[in-house]
Formats: C-alpha cells, structure tokens, sequence
C-alpha cells in the first residue's frame, strides 16, 4: 500500500487510506457491460475513484448504479440482477488462473511478466523484451 500510495502521489492522483477492502465482482460484471457500450473506459476510471479515493463500497448496487449513471449508463441493475455479463467476468477469471496472475495489475508481455505497480523505466524493459532487473 505504502509504494501505491507514493505512486498515486507521484502522479497527482487522488488517493485516500482504506480500512476496508470490498469486492469488486459486480464492479467487474458492469464494466464489461459498460465496455461492450463502449463507456468502458470512463466507468473503470470512475470506480477506481470511487474505490481508491474515495473509499466507496462497490460491491454495492446503489454505488455502481450512481457511477454508471456518472457516465451516462442506465441499466446497470437490471444487467447484474440478469447475470448478463456473470460468464465474461468467469471467463477472465479463469484465464488469469491458467496465467497464473495472482495479484493486480499483473503486466504480461511473451510470457515474461511484471507484478504491482512498476515504474515506467520497468514497463519499458517488459515490452521492449529486455531483463527486468
């Protein structure tokens, strides 16, 4: 926590202290329906700012519903209440099983990886195919 702290802070993003960690299946679930709307990227970044700035619990309905309306989405209860996106987020689940990922974020380039939060210098090295250490 102490080096995603210094990293948030490096990068001016907003970061508070958490007392809890909530789960984030359902978070997950209405990404890849806001992604398959193509609002993907606007709903991830805002529940990452619900979750790490704001210390919001998005394992909760009503949280992800206000988020997803932040970002001009409306549904979201009804697609988690269906399971609509349930396979998506099990599929994904089980890749990164197979890719033996066991902690986020998890860079992986040609089957050499990169795990938490790296500074750039590191990610250059994993893409450009160059040791890492």
């Amino acid at each position: 926590m102490r080096r995603l702290e210094a990293v948030a802070a490096e990068c001016g993003l907003p970061f508070s202290p958490r007392t809890m960690t909530y789960n984030s299946r359902r978070a997950q679930e209405a990404g890849k329906w806001a992604e398959s709307l193509g609002k993907g990227d606007k709903f991830h970044m805002a529940v990452f700012k619900a979750y790490f700035a704001d210390g919001l619990n998005i394992a909760k309905v009503p949280v992800l519903v206000e988020l997803a309306e932040s970002v001009g989405l409306h549904g979201v209860e009804e697609v988690l209440a269906k399971g609509t996106f349930k396979q998506a987020v099990d599929d994904d689940w089980s890749h990164s099983r197979r890719c033996e990922i066991l902690a986020a974020p998890t860079f992986m380039v040609e089957g050499r990886r990169a795990v938490g939060a790296q500074p750039y210098n590191v990610l250059e090295k994993l893409v450009n195919g160059r040791s890492l250490w």
